[in-house]
């Protein structure tokens, strides 16, 4: 018999054995919902990595999604003693002075099916990747809906007899079907030169990880390029944001605290309510919130850390660490990024750091 697979704060059910199934949202259903089968789970990969086509259920988000392509990043884990060797120092004003080992942990660029984006909202703002957009609008971005980076520990993988089991507009772009292979979807030429276009935008390569008391904050840069404005030049960093509430107590995020750092010399202080116009609550039902903001500065590299207020239910207070995390611009300006192949839409990036 197999073992039943756990599946924690999604709103994700699972049935006997390995069978998967979800909820579909109906108007004359009962509550308006019922469940649907929707594959057979697979043994998780505890070595190598999950191949492009890999049909998969976030482990934290319960949202479906498929496997475009692997990234290696250097993950720097401040819970971790390191040795002397391989370590990045801190900038100066961060927390203490302590140097952090890098290892290789492996994310993945993935689509999200569509479906499933409604009932993730209330826990993750990162199901779009922004991009500078490519015009004289030096602070003008566009967004491509349901793309995301997951982390390998985070990949349940499962498998479908549907040619087409991820709703998604870039889905049969990016890939199409293939059953002689395993998984049997496989990338299309679009999928690879899209990759090879906006490599320098879309790569990730480091991730920044701390726990205070319990709640563990997980940062990932990513340099979005450099744009001229008024004879100078600003350069873009969007940066991912993960809160996980490793224990018992339910608390809630009040207030953030920003320190950023320029290599010009400027020290600017941020603070302000909530993130992104939230103020999140974790707990065991859902220990995690994801969000993306966006950073510019007027030199071509710097450090970002910090602090956020976090609230208990008997009213005090705490302080998280933010991870201390460089802003490097070490890509080639000379092109901006392609457009992507399939439907995106534009935005201004924000005045007010999250």
């Amino acid at each position: 018999m197999y073992p039943y697979i756990p599946i924690l704060h999604t709103h994700v059910q699972i049935r006997v054995q390995c069978i998967m199934t979800l909820p579909v949202f109906g108007r004359n259903r009962p509550e308006g919902k019922i469940l649907e089968t929707v594959g057979v789970f697979e043994a998780v990969k505890q070595h190598g990595k999950y191949e492009t086509g890999q049909l998969f259920l976030h482990s934290v988000f319960g949202y479906r999604g498929i496997v475009l392509f692997p990234w290696h990043a250097r993950l720097y884990d401040r819970d971790i003693t390191p040795p002397m060797s391989d370590s990045k120092s801190e900038p100066p004003g961060a927390h203490g002075s302590k140097e952090v080992k890098g290892k290789t942990h492996t994310y993945y660029q993935v689509l999200i099916d569509t479906r499933d984006c409604p009932h993730i909202s209330q826990r993750s703002q990162t199901e779009a990747v922004t991009f500078l957009a490519n015009h004289d609008d030096s602070r003008a971005l566009y967004a491509i809906p349901g793309l995301d980076y997951v982390s390998h520990e985070d990949i349940l993988p499962y498998n479908s007899t549907e040619q087409v089991p991820i709703q998604h507009e870039l889905f049969e772009r990016f890939v199409m079907y293939n059953p002689s292979k395993s998984p049997p979807f496989t990338a299309r030429d679009t999928l690879k030169a899209w990759q090879e276009k906006n490599h320098p935008w879309l790569e990730l390569s480091d991730v920044h990880r701390e726990t205070t008391e319990n709640i563990r904050v997980t940062v990932i840069p990513f340099y979005m390029g450099m744009r001229e404005a008024q004879n100078s030049h600003v350069y873009w960093w969007r940066y991912c944001i993960r809160l996980e509430n490793m224990g018992n107590e339910v608390v809630q995020l009040r207030e953030r605290h920003w320190r950023i750092f320029s290599l010009s010399g400027t020290l600017e202080t941020v603070r302000g309510r909530g993130v992104v116009g939230r103020e999140p609550v974790l707990s065991k039902e859902q220990p995690a919130f994801q969000y993306s903001s966006h950073v510019s500065l007027q030199a071509p590299s710097g450090h970002m850390w910090g602090t956020f207020r976090i609230e208990r239910t008997d009213g005090s207070h705490f302080d998280v660490r933010i991870p201390p995390f460089s802003l490097e611009s070490n890509k080639d300006d000379k092109a901006p990024p392609a457009g992507p192949p399939g439907p995106s839409f534009c935005q201004s990036a924000p005045n007010v750091i999250g």
